[in-house]
């Protein structure tokens, strides 16, 4: 930045929608994980004027449900969970699933499947690869007993070039004549002499060898007329070859699949909203398996590129306020530039000593241990530091004085019959400020 003659602060966004300066983001980069989707939730209130809402962020990868209540995220009380990792840092509560409008549609029986691996859509690949089109009308394709997430009709295969593994010689044989230009299972399988087993395909995936191309949900909404950023012709065939297969048109297969997408949207938003609810009994009610359907208090804000075309869709299986904001498209990066700074500090106050608990009290907090002669002093220093603090925090964001409001939740131990200063106090004080645009 300062190469290019750039002063303007730099701010980083964290995971429970706060910026923070560059200086703490480089002591403690772990919290800026889910920074991403922290973004959307900002940018989805931002946008709609909704300061409490829930939020479905549409991305390539994933759909991702989140709220923000009075202007503050919802935060998860055990933390972000990565992989199934539990990060223990305070990070923005969210559903999140693995299907996106990059997701990877497959058949097998003539039933349809959406994701989790996620391909490059036939209309993006057409733009990418000259001559795609040619090789997709001309495809051969593998026998149905073949069928399965990685070996399908309209679907290809490319070199990465960015896996650093190493290599079985198996492996090595399909990289080998394995180009820069899309190749179909077929032609694996002609040019290698040998069967080319899904499972071996998985591992090249995995490891970031190859990239495979296919129908997608982004495909479906070029093919409908919904969405036409890349070449609808591209999408148009991979439909007509995968609707062979499903014993379907072209046309009834892809409002089968947006149905069947904003179904999943439906079910990720009502998991996220009643967590303690069986999910087989949500998919049932959502289905219209019972005479009842699913009402949201709170408004429901479509962030994503693709987002406009389920609208209708979802208000359908969901009875709720559904908003597409102007500009849903970029809600991420809105999100980005209007995030809030919101730091929060706890403070626990008790008496030294409990055989004396009228006077000398201790305050615990990020300053360490401190004394104190009366409850009061302990109580007014942690509010006054907190307060100071935060002040000097939101200033090093940029955010000014007249921008920050407080809350401050306290919560006392004052056993039966105790007629002395709590037992216990815990404070936390949490700071809430605009950041500059």
């Amino acid at each position: 930045m300062r190469r290019r003659g750039i002063s303007a602060r730099l701010l980083m966004l964290k995971c429970d929608g706060s910026v923070t300066g560059i200086e703490d983001a480089l002591k403690k980069p772990i919290e800026t994980v889910f920074s991403g989707p922290a973004a959307s939730l900002i940018g989805a209130s931002h946008l709609s004027g909704r300061h409490t809402c829930v939020t479905i962020d549409v991305g390539g990868t994933s759909t991702d449900i989140s709220s923000i209540s009075k202007g503050v995220p919802e935060l998860s009380e055990s933390g972000g969970i990565v992989g199934g990792w539990k990060t223990r840092v305070r990070a923005i509560h969210m559903e999140t699933s693995a299907m996106g409008g990059d997701s990877g549609i497959w058949t097998r029986k003539g039933e349809l499947f959406i994701g989790p691996r996620r391909l490059i859509p036939l209309c993006v690949a057409a733009e990418m690869y000259p001559g795609f089109i040619s090789k997709l009308k001309n495809a051969s394709n593998p026998q149905r007993d073949l069928f399965d997430e990685n070996i399908q009709p309209a679907r290809f295969f490319v070199k990465n070039g960015s896996g650093k593994h190493e290599l079985t010689d198996s492996e090595r044989k399909i990289l080998d004549v394995l180009g820069s230009e899309p190749m179909s299972y077929r032609e694996l399988t002609s040019l290698t002499k040998s069967h080319i087993s899904s499972n071996m395909l998985d591992l090249l995936i995995s490891k970031r060898f190859i990239r495979v191309i296919g129908f997608t949900p982004t495909d479906v909404l070029h093919v409908l007329g919904d969405y036409e950023q890349w070449n609808v012709e591209a999408a148009s065939i991979g439909a007509d070859i995968l609707a062979r297969f499903a014993f379907s048109s072209k046309f009834e297969i892809c409002e089968t699949l947006k149905e069947k997408f904003a179904l999943n949207m439906a079910y990720d938003l009502i998991c996220f909203a009643l967590p303690n609810i069986e999910k087989e009994s949500i998919m049932e009610t959502l289905t219209g398996n019972y005479p009842a359907t699913f009402k949201m208090k709170s408004p429901v804000v479509l962030i994503g590129g693709p987002v406009a075309s389920y609208v209708k869709s979802l208000g359908k299986i969901v009875d709720a306020d559904i908003i597409l904001p102007d500009h849903a498209s970029v809600g991420n990066a809105i999100g980005a530039l209007y995030g809030k700074g919101i730091k929060r500090l706890e403070y626990l106050i008790r008496p030294a000593s409990l055989s004396e608990p009228d006077q000398d009290f201790l305050v615990f907090s990020q300053n360490g241990r401190k004394s104190f002669q009366t409850y009061t002093q302990a109580y007014d220093y942690s509010i006054d530091n907190g307060k100071n603090v935060l002040f000097e925090y939101m200033k090093s964001c940029g955010i000014k004085k007249d921008q920050i409001s407080f809350n401050i939740k306290e919560k006392k131990v004052i056993p039966e019959g105790w007629k002395h200063p709590p037992m216990e106090t815990q404070l936390t004080i949490m700071g809430i400020g605009t950041s500059p645009l």
